[in-house]
C-alpha cells in the first residue's frame, strides 16, 4: 500500500507539521480541547491554514486561551481585539468565544470538559478507515455534540464544526488508512 499523507495537508510545511504532529492526536486536556474548540469556530467560512497561520497571535490575543480570564471581558476587549490585525476580526466570533468560555466554566463546575466532550464518542478514540474521498463533514455523533455544547451556551459549533474539531483531538482517526500516520494516531486511541 503507498504510504502517502492525506492529501488536505498538502505541501505547505506548517500544514504538513500540524498533520504529522496534531491532528488526530487524542487530546485529554479540557483547556487545550476548549482552545481547539474555539480555533474551529473561528475556521468557520475559512480555510484551517489561516487559522494556523495566526495561532499564536491568536493565543497572546486571548490570554493563552484562559477561559477564567476571558469569561470576564466586555466591551472594551471585544473593541480591542477587533482592532487586532493578527487575528480573524470577526465581531460574533470574538463575542462568541468569551460566552463560550463562560459555558465553559459552567461546564467545568458540573463535570470536567473533557468527559462531557469525549462521552460523544464512548470515551475512546474511534477507528475509521477512510479511503480516499469518504470521509464525511458531519456525523450523527457531531451534530449531538453541537447540540450538547449549545444547550450548554457555546456559539459556532454547528456540526461541520463540531466534526473538524473531533478530527483534530483525534475522538476520531479519520487519517486515511493509505496515510503513515494512521497507524500511529490508532495506537494512541485508548486515554491514558
Amino acid at each position: 500500500m503507498d504510504q502517502a499523507l492525506c492529501p488536505w495537508c498538502g505541501t505547505d510545511p506548517l500544514y504538513v507539521s500540524y498533520h504529522d504532529d496534531e491532528w488526530g492526536v487524542p487530546e485529554w486536556d479540557s483547556r487545550t480541547l476548549w482552545e481547539k474548540l474555539i480555533l474551529d469556530g473561528f475556521q468557520a467560512g475559512l480555510s484551517w491554514i489561516t487559522i494556523l497561520r495566526k495561532r499564536d497571535n491568536f493565543r497572546t490575543a486571548f490570554a493563552g486561551f484562559d477561559p477564567e480570564v476571558i469569561a470576564t471581558w466586555g466591551d472594551a476587549d471585544v473593541t480591542r481585539l477587533l482592532g487586532d490585525a493578527g487575528i480573524i476580526r470577526h465581531r460574533g466570533k470574538i463575542e462568541g468565544t468569551i460566552q463560550n468560555a463562560r459555558a465553559y466554566l459552567a461546564i467545568q463546575e458540573r463535570q470536567n470538559f473533557s468527559d462531557f466532550l469525549w462521552t460523544h464518542v464512548g470515551g475512546a478514540a474511534r477507528q475509521n478507515r477512510f479511503m480516499s474521498g469518504q470521509i464525511p463533514t458531519e456525523t450523527p455523533t457531531s451534530h449531538a455534540m453541537s447540540k450538547a455544547l449549545k444547550q450548554s451556551g457555546f456559539t459556532f459549533v454547528g456540526p461541520t464544526i463540531t466534526y473538524a474539531f473531533m478530527e483534530a483531538t483525534g475522538m476520531v482517526n479519520d487519517h486515511l488508512v493509505t496515510c503513515p500516520r494512521h497507524d500511529h494516531v490508532a495506537a494512541l486511541a485508548q486515554r491514558p
